[in-house]
């Protein structure tokens, strides 16, 4: 079943769980790759550890509503892990398709997230260059 928040968006079970319990919320103190990404209304920070190829690490710093939070928290579970080949390829409706789907006017949410990894990567690229 749906909840709504105090705008009037309705969340689902899925959204909810990741607002009311994020994954890999917090600092990760030996983060290679640092991505941000913010509106007036939010702030989003990936932070990644990336061994081989690899992302060994992602956590997220995001200040904002709960489905700025619920999609950090889905990235974050799917990036852990994953080779950088797979993390570039991530996309916003692949955090939509996670998520169960956002309301329309939370769509921004995972086009930050997205555009905050894609910092992160490139920070990285451009430190092993």
């Amino acid at each position: 079943m749906a909840e709504s928040d105090s705008s009037g968006l309705d969340y689902n079970e899925t959204v909810l769980d990741h607002f009311r319990s994020p994954r890999n919320a917090g600092d990760l103190p030996d983060a290679n790759a640092i991505g941000e990404a913010s509106n007036p209304a939010m702030q989003i920070r990936l932070l990644l550890r990336i061994d081989d190829g690899r992302i060994s690490a992602a956590r997220f710093q995001t200040k904002g509503c709960p489905a700025s939070i619920a999609t950090s928290s889905v990235a974050t579970e799917w990036l852990n892990g994953k080779p950088l080949e797979q993390a570039r390829a991530m996309t916003r409706r692949d955090l939509l398709d996670a998520l169960g789907g956002l309301p329309r006017a939370k769509h921004h949410c995972p086009a930050l997230v997205e555009k905050a990894l894609a910092a992160a990567l490139a920070q990285h690229d451009n430190a092993a260059s």
